[in-house]
């Protein structure tokens, strides 16, 4: 077989295969064969068909698997041998390929586009500048912090008259219907004048609403009414409303029982301690908003550096390949930029990865994965979870494929944020939250 190489450019190159029958003669005989071994054919016994029948039947599709084998191997073993970093698979030319008569054509000539990775050349120093965004922690933004955590595990108390935010158990009836217990949220009434109907009522008081008017959302209104969405339509809207409990959300007081529902029995026993258990949390939570920003910005800072060049129009048409379709080439242009700068980014990851050496151990991945599961148990209030249920969790979520591989790519990559932070100048910038947050949108 005879293969020719023509470079396009520094990252792109044309690979011709030229095949002879010699090159793909045995081969094919070998599938023909196979085919008459497997052939249970009328008239013959099984695998004793005559071969002339055999390459009637299946001669093209024999020549087809032969030279197709032919050019998977040919290509991949010429990567290999002349140690080619491609991008990619290659593509068919849509150019210089000549058409071919499977029927008439004993020799065949195959031309294939690829693209090589360029060369990463990075070198981090003192001398490259980073910024890293601090977050302040002011008087009123901790104010504002206890205030949510306090509401966070607050509790619904029973007063005595309606007011703006409250929630309302209520029976509503009309003639021969009535519905017993039901739950009215004020904050579900949009109109202010359908809302002032219930502002200043108290328990046991009676009143005529249109549930209609004064309940816009049909899902709302149907679920208070307890019936089907659909019956809506048949009832008449004006009902007698009888409150039966007026409930308030009240936040939770600052004292020893909300220390030992946040932290654990004993483990903080005054306001000062909760003070510094706040600041403490809340430095954590900024800290990390802090490091995600210095990530996006060192990625630009080396993606800049790298300067990489790609072989644009090609990655076009090979993420239109590899997608079989499922995304049209205006949908890839759409989103091309985004995909150069995650692939450069990917490219200068692993670069640095290898060059420095960086290893991630199981325990690293174990690491992560736990606090990954007290995050998740956090959610849902649980501030304090076991070890062990904290372990497990994490196990369970290293043994899910991509679970585990979201963890894997995570722990890389902080470890490669973590020695570019270790060998550049950090120039830190103190910033308010909110600025931070309009900054990483």
């Amino acid at each position: 077989m005879k293969i020719t190489q023509k470079n396009v450019d520094d990252l792109t190159l044309v690979v011709t295969l030229g095949i002879e029958p010699d090159d793909y003669t045995e081969k094919r005989k070998k599938i023909l064969s196979d085919y008459r071994r497997k052939a249970d054919l009328k008239g013959f016994r099984k695998g004793m068909a005559p071969m002339s029948l055999i390459e009637k039947m299946h001669g093209r599709s024999a020549l087809l698997d032969a030279v197709n084998s032919l050019i998977s191997d040919s290509l991949n073993n010429y990567i290999t041998e002349n140690k080619l970093n491609i991008i990619g698979e290659p593509l068919p030319n849509e150019t210089e390929q000549k058409p071919i008569d499977w029927e008439v054509d004993t020799q065949f000539e195959f031309v294939f586009d690829m693209a090589l990775a360029p060369k990463v050349e990075i070198a981090l120093s003192t001398e490259d500048t980073i910024p890293y965004h601090e977050v302040e922690i002011t008087d009123e933004a901790k104010k504002e912090y206890i205030n949510n955590t306090t509401r966070q595990f607050g509790s619904l108390v029973n007063v005595d008259q309606v007011e703006e935010e409250d929630f309302i158990i209520a029976d509503l009836s009309q003639e021969e219907m009535k519905i017993e217990g039901t739950y009215i949220t004020l904050r579900s009434i949009a109109k202010e004048e359908m809302k002032a109907q219930f502002l200043g009522k108290k328990a046991n008081e009676s009143f005529e609403v249109n549930v209609n008017e004064t309940f816009e959302n049909e899902s709302d209104r149907a679920a208070m009414l307890k019936v089907k969405k659909e019956e809506l339509a048949s009832l008449n809207p004006i009902f007698t409303v009888t409150i039966k409990e007026v409930k308030r959300f009240s936040p939770a007081e600052i004292n020893q029982e909300l220390f030992d529902k946040m932290y654990g029995e004993g483990v903080v026993k005054s306001q000062e301690e909760f003070d510094a258990k706040i600041v403490e949390k809340m430095s954590s939570e900024y800290s990390l908003e802090s490091d995600y920003k210095f990530m996006l910005d060192a990625r630009e800072a080396l993606i800049n550096k790298a300067n990489l060049a790609l072989p644009e129009e090609f990655l076009k048409r090979w993420l239109f390949s590899a997608n079989e379709g499922k995304f049209s080439m205006e949908e890839i242009e759409k989103d091309f930029d985004l995909f150069l700068k995650d692939f450069r980014w990917q490219m200068i990851k692993q670069y640095i990865v290898k060059e420095q050496k960086l290893q991630i151990s199981r325990e690293m991945l174990l690491d992560h994965a736990r606090r990954v599961a007290s995050y998740q148990f956090a959610m849902y209030g649980l501030n304090n979870a076991p070890e062990e249920q904290l372990n497990q969790f994490a196990e369970s979520l290293l043994t899910n494929e991509k679970e585990g591989r979201k963890l894997y790519e995570k722990v890389e990559e902080d470890m490669v944020i973590n020695y570019v932070k270790s060998v550049v100048t950090i120039d830190k910038k103190p910033i308010k939250l909110e600025d931070l947050h309009e900054l990483t949108k």
